[in-house]
C-alpha cells in the first residue's frame, strides 16, 4: 500500500504495475489518448473498474432515452415506494432498471423508423440515430435513480394522515416532495467542484453500475475454461431470481435464523440475546438478499476498510454499550423490550400519543403532566446517543483529515491543477453553467418559504426556519459528501435538525419533520444527485445532458412517488396500524414508524422534556463531547505511529454511524451483511483479485435484479390473491419472548409474568 497524497485518501490505492490492468484496448477505441493520458486512477478499485477511454460521437438525450428514462422512473418510483410500507421493505435499485431497459432498447433500434424530420434545419432529429448506445443507457439509468431512492418527504405525509389522523391536501404534499427534491439538485450543483471531480472522491457504489455497463455493452472474448461477464452476470441473476423463491415465499424464516432461540425457546435472556429482528442477534444469520442489502446497501460495494469500520460500530453498540445500558437497567430499560422502536409509559406499556394533542395539532401539557414522561428502549436510546456522537465527529474528522484538501480545492477553484483523466476527459465537453444551479436553488428557496407560509395550518413551518434548514443542509452536504464518497456509507444527522428545531419551536410535530426534511433529507438527496454526477463522470456523459436527465427525473419521481403512497393510504384497510392489521399482514411500515415516534420525541414533546434540563434522558447529551474527542484521538495518533497506515483507516463517523438505521435496521442485517462484505473486501479482493475485479460488482448487480424481478413476481401472482403458507418456516421471528420486560410485576401480553 502506498502512502496517500493531499489528493488522495487513505484507502487501497494504484500500484504502477497494475495501471493498465482490465482497461478496453486503446486500438478499438474511438479517442486515442495522449501520453499524458495513460495515466489512471490512484484508486485501484477504480482503475481496475472505469474505462480511461471516450467516444464523444455517442448519441445522449435521444427520443429512446426519454421514453425509457421516464418508463424506467415511474415503474421504480411506484415499486419502491409500493413496497416501503412493508415489514420487510424491497428496494428495487436503478440496476434493474439498467438491465430491463436494455433489450427494449436494442428492440426500439431495430423497429423505429430511422427518418430524419425537418432535415438541414435548427430543430433537425430523428426517433433512430442508431444502434442502442451505452450513453443512451446511463442515461435511462439515470432517470431510473431518481425513481429508486423514496423522498423522504412522503414521510410527512404518511405522519399526518395515517398517524397523527389529521388532513393533508395532496397539493400541499407535492409542493414539500417536489421543492425537498429540487432544493438537494442546488446543493449538489454548490459542492460538484468539491465532490465529483477529484479523484479522491470516488464514490464506491458507482463502481457496481460501471461494470454492468461495461459487462453489458463491450465485446469480450472468451478465455477457456472462463465465463464472460455477461455470462456470470446470466448466470448470477437466474440463481438469485429462482432461489428469492424461498425467503420471499416460501420459507420466509431465512430471513433470520436464530438458533439459539430453537435451543432455548422458554428462556427470556436467551431470545434477548439471540433473536435476529427484536434482540442482539448473537449467532443469527439470514439467508435473504433482501434482508442482507436493505439498509446498509450491497456489501459486495463497500470497501474493506469501511466494512471494518462499520463491523467495530455494530459490536461497540450492539454488543458492549446495549448490553450495558439494559443490564445496568439506566433509564428503566428493564420496564421495556431491549430492542424496540415503540414509546412506553414508565409502566412498559404503549405511550397513547393523541391524548396529549390538543384541538390545535399540539402539545396539551395538562395532559401530557396526566400521561407522564416517555419511555424509550435500551436500543433506541442509546441510538440517539450515538447520532449525537456521530454529529461532533463528523466535522471534526473531515476538519483534520480533509480540511487541507478542501483548503486547496477551494484556492484552487479559479486556477488551473493537475486532475486525473477521467476530469481531462470530461473537460472537452460543455460544462453545466454555475448560474443553472444557482437559479433552481434561488427559486427553489423562495417557493419554500411561499409553501410554508401560504400553507402554514397543514405545515406549522415559520419562514425563518426554512431559511435555517437551508444553512444546515449548506454546512453538512461537504463533510457528509466526503465521508459518503469514499466509504459509501453515508452518516444520519437527521438529529441535529430535529434538536435545533425541537428547542426554538416545541410543540409543533409537523413544522419538526418539515424542518428535518427541509434541512437534512435535502442534504442526503444533494449526496444522491452528486453520485449520480459522478456515475455520469466516469461514463464520459456530456454534463448538460446529466442536468436534463437528473432535472425530468426528479419531477417524475415527485408525481408517481406520491401518487403511489396516496393510493396506498385509501386502499390499504388500517395500513401502519399494528394494532388493528391482521396477524402476518406485510403492511406493518417500520421505516414510518420510526419516523412518526421522532415527530413525537423531538417536534410534539421537545428535546428540552426528555433530552434537556426537563427530561429524563439529559445525560445522552455527554455523546455529543465523547464524538467530538474521538476523531482528535485517531488523528493524533496517526502523526505518533507515521508508520502505522492502518490507523489512518479507523473512520470515526462511519464506525459511530454503524448503526444509525437501528431501528427499523436489526440485528441480522448487520450479521449477515458484515459477513458477506468480508468474503467480498477481504477475502475475494485480497487472495482472488483477478476475480474479484472481473465480477463482484457484477454479482452485486445480478443479486439485486434477480430478487427485484421475483419480489415484484411474487406480489403480483401471489400477494394480491391473498395467497399464503401457514407453517413453522412462514413465521420470520422465532424469538417471541425476545421483546418482553424483565423487571418483575411488569405486565405486558404474550410474555410470562416475573
Amino acid at each position: 500500500m502506498t502512502t496517500a497524497t493531499n489528493e488522495d485518501i487513505a484507502a487501497p490505492l494504484l500500484q504502477k504495475s497494475r495501471s493498465t490492468q482490465n482497461q478496453p484496448d486503446y486500438a478499438s477505441s474511438s479517442v486515442q489518448p495522449s501520453p499524458d493520458d495513460l495515466e489512471n486512477s490512484p484508486i485501484e478499485q477504480v482503475a481496475l473498474t472505469v474505462p480511461i477511454t471516450d467516444d464523444p460521437s455517442l448519441q445522449t438525450l435521444t427520443f429512446r432515452t426519454w421514453v425509457l428514462g421516464t418508463l424506467a422512473c415511474v415503474l421504480l418510483s411506484f415499486l419502491n415506494q409500493f413496497f416501503w410500507y412493508r415489514r420487510e421493505p424491497l428496494s428495487i435499485s436503478s440496476i434493474s432498471a439498467q438491465i430491463a431497459v436494455l433489450p427494449l432498447g436494442h428492440l426500439m433500434a431495430a423497429t423505429i423508423t430511422d427518418r430524419v424530420f425537418f432535415k438541414g434545419k435548427k430543430f433537425e432529429f430523428t426517433l433512430n440515430p442508431g444502434p442502442f448506445n451505452v450513453k443512451e443507457h446511463v442515461l435511462v439509468t439515470i432517470f431510473a435513480n431518481s425513481g429508486a431512492s423514496n423522498p423522504y418527504a412522503v414521510h410527512i405525509v404518511s405522519a399526518v394522515k395515517i398517524f397523527y389522523k389529521k388532513g393533508m391536501s395532496f397539493l400541499v404534499a407535492l409542493l414539500v416532495i417536489f421543492t425537498t427534491q429540487v432544493l438537494g439538485f442546488g446543493w449538489a450543483g454548490v459542492f460538484r467542484r468539491y465532490l465529483v471531480e477529484p479523484a479522491a472522491m470516488w464514490w464506491p457504489q458507482n463502481l457496481v453500475q460501471v461494470s454492468l455497463f461495461r459487462a453489458l455493452h463491450e465485446k469480450e472474448e472468451r478465455a477457456k475454461g472462463r465465463l464472460t461477464r455477461i455470462q456470470f452476470f446470466l448466470i448470477a441473476f437466474v440463481c438469485s431470481f429462482a432461489y428469492y423463491v424461498l425467503p420471499g415465499y416460501l420459507f420466509p424464516a431465512l430471513t433470520s435464523l436464530s438458533w439459539l432461540c430453537w435451543v432455548f425457546p422458554a428462556f427470556i435472556l436467551v431470545h434477548q440475546l439471540g433473536s435476529g429482528l427484536n434482540g442482539l442477534g448473537i449467532g443469527a444469520v439470514g439467508f435473504d438478499w433482501s434482508s442482507i442489502s436493505a439498509y446498509l446497501g450491497s456489501p459486495l460495494a463497500s470497501p474493506w476498510f469501511a466494512t471494518a469500520n462499520i463491523a467495530a460500530g455494530f459490536v461497540l453498540f450492539m454488543y458492549i454499550i446495549v448490553p450495558i445500558a439494559y443490564w445496568l437497567n439506566l433509564y428503566k430499560a428493564k420496564n421495556f423490550p431491549i430492542f424496540s422502536d415503540g414509546l412506553f409509559t414508565s409502566t412498559g406499556q404503549p405511550y397513547n400519543i393523541s391524548a396529549i394533542i390538543d384541538s390545535n395539532f399540539h402539545i396539551d401539557m395538562e395532559a401530557y403532566e396526566r400521561e407522564g414522561p416517555l419511555y424509550l428502549s435500551a436500543v433506541f436510546t442509546m441510538t440517539y446517543g450515538f447520532s449525537f456522537a456521530l454529529l461532533a465527529a463528523t466535522v471534526v474528522h473531515v476538519i483534520l483529515f480533509h480540511g487541507r484538501e478542501i483548503l486547496h480545492l477551494s484556492k484552487s477553484a479559479f486556477q488551473e491543477k493537475k486532475i486525473d483523466v477521467h476530469t481531462k476527459l470530461m473537460r472537452k465537453y460543455k460544462q453545466v453553467p454555475e448560474w443553472w444551479f444557482m437559479c433552481i436553488l434561488v427559486a427553489n428557496i423562495a417557493a419554500t418559504i411561499f409553501t410554508c407560509q401560504y400553507y402554514n395550518d397543514q405545515l406549522q413551518l415559520p419562514w425563518w426556519g426554512v431559511l435555517l434548514a437551508c444553512g444546515l443542509a449548506v454546512f453538512f452536504t461537504l463533510p457528509v459528501g466526503v465521508i459518503t464518497a469514499t466509504t459509501n456509507q453515508t452518516p444520519g444527522l437527521n438529529v441535529i435538525t430535529e434538536y435545533i428545531i425541537g428547542y426554538i419551536y416545541p410543540g409543533y410535530p409537523v413544522a419538526n419533520i418539515c424542518f428535518k426534511v427541509y434541512g437534512y433529507i435535502s442534504m442526503k438527496q444533494a449526496i444522491t444527485f452528486l453520485q449520480d454526477f459522478k456515475l455520469g463522470h466516469y461514463m464520459k456523459i456530456p454534463p448538460r445532458a446529466m442536468f436534463i436527465a437528473q432535472v425530468g427525473g426528479t419531477i417524475i419521481a415527485a408525481f408517481a412517488h406520491l401518487g403511489t403512497a396516496w393510493w396506498l393510504m385509501y386502499t390499504v384497510p388500517d395500513i401502519c396500524d399494528r394494532e388493528l392489521l391482521p396477524p402476518g399482514t406485510p403492511w406493518t411500515c417500520p421505516g414510518d414508524h420510526v419516523f412518526y415516534d421522532a415527530s413525537v420525541i423531538w417536534g410534539l414533546i421537545g428535546p428540552r422534556r426528555i433530552f434537556g434540563d426537563l427530561g429524563y434522558y439529559s445525560a445522552i447529551n455527554l455523546f455529543f463531547l465523547a464524538g467530538a474527542i474521538a476523531p482528535v484521538l485517531v488523528w493524533l495518533a496517526t502523526k505518533a505511529f507515521p508508520n502505522k497506515p492502518w490507523i489512518k483507516l479507523i473512520n470515526i463517523p462511519v464506525i459511530l454511524s454503524a448503526t444509525s438505521n437501528m431501528p427499523p435496521a436489526t440485528a441480522v442485517n448487520y450479521t449477515s451483511w458484515l459477513l458477506c462484505g468480508f468474503a467480498s473486501g477481504f477475502i475475494a479482493y485480497r487472495y482472488y483479485r483477478g476475480w474479484w475485479s472481473r465480477h463482484n460488482y457484477v454479482l452485486s448487480g445480478a443479486l439485486d435484479a434477480g430478487l427485484a424481478f421475483m419480489g415484484v413476481l411474487l406480489y403480483l401472482c401471489l400477494g394480491m390473491g391473498h395467497v399464503s403458507l401457514s407453517w413453522w418456516g412462514s413465521d420470520s421471528d422465532t424469538c417471541p419472548l425476545a421483546s418482553c420486560p424483565t423487571t418483575p410485576g411488569i405486565i405486558v401480553k404474550g410474555c410470562p409474568i416475573s
